[in-house]
């Protein structure tokens, strides 16, 4: 009981963390609550990838939704004993949590690589990726953040939501393993009655 209360637990942490991802990517279209930007498509192409709206966001609410369900009083009548049908739930348990990591391991994938290759602005050169060179190292030199005229701080909106973007789906990857390790050791270390009965032998 104690450990399904934990899965519960961990299962709805997963829906703010969605909440906010979703929030987070949709900001990142509107540099300085600015939309002209989006319409004409100058904005980095890594937004594109919909990886907190799609992937961290709405893939992890049916994640989480599915998992919650699965973690419910209700759900063990899938096979003729109960052991059974426990064990079976674990097992979609745990295929679940599996795809939660891989969704929230794309959108931490991806933020990274928008993170390093920084913002699509305008630079005395016209629209360009002005530090796409530097492999991430204009993210600890500010004075070449200038370098950008357009959008206004536009390296500090990129910076700012994409690390926290990173650190959502970070979370989210934690939370998906720890699942995945709890529905593990209760299979593995025999937390359901084995199926060999006394007797037998």
């Amino acid at each position: 009981m104690g450990s399904r209360k934990c899965g519960s637990c961990l299962s709805g942490l997963l829906i703010p963390l969605a909440l906010w991802s979703i929030i987070v990517n949709i900001l990142l279209y509107f540099p300085n609550g600015q939309t002209s930007y989006a319409s004409s498509n100058k904005l980095t192409n890594y937004v594109w990838y919909f990886e907190g709206i799609c992937f961290s966001g709405i893939m992890m609410l049916i994640v989480a939704a599915v998992l919650l369900v699965l973690e419910s009083d209700n759900n063990y009548k899938c096979c003729q004993s109960e052991n059974c049908s426990k064990k079976y739930m674990t097992l979609l348990s745990i295929i679940f949590s599996a795809l939660g990591i891989a969704f929230s391991g794309y959108c931490l994938a991806i933020s990274a690589l928008g993170l390093v290759q920084g913002p699509y602005c305008r630079t005395l050169n016209g629209w360009e990726y002005a530090f796409e060179g530097t492999a991430g190292r204009f993210l600890t030199d500010s004075s070449i953040w200038t370098q950008c005229l357009e959008p206004a701080h536009v390296v500090e909106w990129n910076i700012i939501l994409f690390s926290i973007l990173i650190a959502l789906s970070g979370l989210q990857v934690i939370v998906c393993l720890i699942r995945v390790v709890i529905q593990l050791s209760k299979i593995l270390c025999g937390t359901y009655s084995v199926i060999i009965q006394p007797g037998i032998i």
